[in-house]
């Protein structure tokens, strides 16, 4: 026992170090408060940063929830409570240019036994946004939690009971983004289930993106990029559940005309959300003031996913492009930047690359933050306003005379203050290829160092290519042969440069094998010697299916070559078996015996597999529309070597 004792306390020691080093790893944030009777005052205790080498000082952002519908974003908040009771206060916190995790955070329970402060403030009025709106506390991590705010103001001269729609996990991505871990509600609202959705599936839950005939965000996110009120609220909800695949709804009572109200959702990013850093994920919020009514109102909230909470970065709604219907569509590009100065910008420059597939002549500004005119044209401007200037491969935009806070300067209290951003929008050339693009930007606040973006990036859906086919065989080791095919192909649509292609053909064959020809001298009655030949001949009859599958690389818009493998079986065949026998005499045929009656006729299904390697040429449009090939089949089967000659059509 006495030598087991030494190993039990190192054990001992090895586990507690372990578990201590674990605790000390652990970011958490806790929150502290002073209070004098109903009026707190919240003060949060955080880890230290983690700067990221060469990205700006790193800092917190947060979102207290003061457990009565109220919110704050306030590093250090000051509330007061209209009634007595005990509320649950929550924060988040979010690391800005920070290489850690966001500091995990404990609910803590304020208790008020007295209203010392009448000074009560009702919460904010959103009736300049519509009296509907929707926000976040930060963008989405692979993985991490998130908070939507969800803010109704009931803007009718009469008390109404209605409803709340949060719609998200779009069905054009693969998997889910986002999974509902809590609700939190401060007026009585109650959750509801609808079944009248169930017959709404215009988008399959496929497991590919191109399932999809158009590009979700681009045909909805602009129409509701701000609340617009809207009339036929059946049509809104069957659109909105077209494209999303989970809703949350919510029944309300008694909001008294005037009154706003709060509700939080807390959503956990899942670890198989998409991975673009440039992709651009919407959530859609549909509010029914009345539900007796079919007016309602709708907002957008566009998030952009990203890797690390950086307020400075560049998205797109171009990650999943359609390439046949894109040309008649704008692509949204977004920047944002943030000044975390210690004093106000007056003037912010954005460089933007802009890809030469994009046309310039096409752009237009769809937003801004802070709001200004455009400059005028030829002379200093005296005023605020946004310059632009394009230039062949980048636009500069800047921000002059204007006041954006920095996040860091005295008496700054809202972060949101601090940021702004440009949106603006363009279309593709009219001859331009199917590829990625990739664009970022560099923002100058004043005259600091420029602050480089991540880069945002277009991408198109595979899309298919339906293509028919026809063409003839031909066989240089066959005697007498007849060939022709007809067929179809699938492929990705207007591929640029490699792609896959697959082929279904059925041929249609004639051919002879396997002609023997025998002599034999005999004698006739008189006794003279003739040549009896016989010649034995086998005619082939046959539908084939040929299964090709290729991989293809388009060298430019009219040459297009290929190699792959191919299989081939016979779906039908016949055989028919002739003897023919003809008697000489000095080299001369003096009679002939019909070999018809000799015939011997067979058939079979689905015979003789063949298998073997194909090389392939075609010219005219190698990627969409007409064009003639020509291919070789080399068989491992001997005799079976053949050239195709085809013209092919792809739509």
């Amino acid at each position: 026992m006495n030598k087991l004792y030494p190993l039990f306390l190192l054990f001992t020691l090895i586990s507690f170090s372990q578990t201590k080093v674990k605790d000390t790893i652990t970011r958490r944030a806790n929150i502290g408060y002073d209070q004098k009777g109903n009026l707190v005052s919240f003060k949060p205790t955080t880890p230290p940063l983690i700067p990221i080498s060469g990205a700006p000082k790193p800092s917190y952002s947060y979102l207290w929830e003061m457990g009565d519908g109220h919110y704050s974003k306030e590093a250090e908040p000051k509330h007061v409570y209209k009634n007595k009771g005990t509320y649950t206060t929550q924060l988040a916190v979010t690391n800005n240019y920070d290489n850690g995790k966001p500091p995990a955070t404990r609910p803590k329970k304020v208790v008020v036994n007295e209203i010392s402060n009448e000074k009560y403030n009702e919460i904010a009025s959103i009736e300049d946004q519509n009296g509907f709106a929707i926000q976040k506390n930060c963008d989405p991590i692979p993985d991490q939690e998130m908070i939507v705010i969800l803010s109704y103001q009931n803007l009718e001269n009469y008390v109404a009971d209605g409803k709340l729609y949060l719609f998200y996990n779009e069905k054009q991505f693969k998997n889910n983004n986002f999974e509902l871990a809590s609700t939190r509600t401060y007026a009585g609202e109650r959750e509801v289930k609808e079944n009248n959705f169930a017959f709404v599936d215009a988008i399959e839950d496929s497991n590919s993106y191109w399932a999809s005939s158009e590009n979700h965000s681009l045909a909805t996110a602009k129409k509701y990029q701000k609340t617009t009120t809207q009339t036929d609220l059946d049509a809104s909800l069957l659109e909105a559940n077209k494209w999303y695949k989970n809703v949350s709804i919510l029944e309300f009572d008694g909001a008294n005309p005037k009154e706003t109200r709060n509700v939080f959702y807390t959503l956990k990013t899942t670890p198989e959300m998409i991975k673009d850093t440039s992709a651009t994920v919407t959530m859609r919020g549909i509010f029914v003031p009345n539900r007796s009514f079919k007016n309602h109102k709708v907002v957008n909230l566009e998030m952009q996913i990203v890797t690390s909470h950086d307020p400075n970065k560049m998205g797109s709604n171009g990650s999943f492009l359609n390439y046949r219907l894109v040309r008649f569509k704008r692509v949204n590009f977004k920047t944002r930047f943030q000044n975390n100065g210690e004093g106000p910008a007056r003037m912010i420059r954005l460089e933007t690359d802009v890809s030469d597939m994009l046309d310039k002549k096409t752009f237009q500004i769809e937003d801004m933050y802070p709001k200004c005119p455009i400059c005028p044209k030829g002379q200093e401007p005296t005023i605020s306003c946004l310059d632009t200037i394009i230039k062949k491969d980048q636009i500069f935009f800047t921000f002059k005379n204007i006041y954006l806070p920095g996040s860091e300067q005295k008496n700054v209290k809202e972060k949101d203050s601090t940021k702004g951003f440009v949106k603006y929008s363009m279309k593709f050339n009219k001859d331009f290829h199917k590829v990625s693009t990739k664009s970022r930007t560099a923002i100058i606040f004043d005259k600091n160092e420029p602050i480089i973006t991540n880069y945002a990036t277009t991408r198109f859906l595979p899309g298919v290519s339906i293509g028919v086919k026809a063409g003839y065989n031909y066989y240089p080791s066959l005697d007498k042969s007849t060939s022709y095919f007809v067929g179809a192909t699938i492929s990705p649509f207007k591929s640029y440069r490699f792609y896959w292609q697959a082929e279904l053909l059925n041929s249609f064959n004639n051919y002879n094998t396997a002609t023997t020809i025998t002599d034999v001298l005999i004698k006739d009655a008189t006794g003279v010697n003739r040549l009896q030949r016989t010649t034995n001949t086998t005619k082939n009859t046959n539908i084939n299916n040929e299964i090709p599958l290729l991989i293809r690389y388009n060298i430019n818009n009219f040459i297009g070559i290929g190699a792959g493998i191919q299989a081939n079986i016979n779906a039908s065949e016949k055989q028919e078996q002739s003897t023919k026998t003809d008697l000489y005499e000095n080299d001369k045929p003096i009679f002939v015996t019909s070999s018809k009656e000799d015939s011997v006729i067979t058939s079979n299904s689905f015979t003789s597999l063949k298998t073997g390697l194909l090389f392939d040429l075609t010219i005219g449009a190698a990627r969409i529309g007409p064009s003639f090939g020509a291919r070789y089949v080399l068989n491992f089967k001997e005799n079976f070597n053949y050239f195709q000659f085809y013209g092919i059509w792809k739509f």
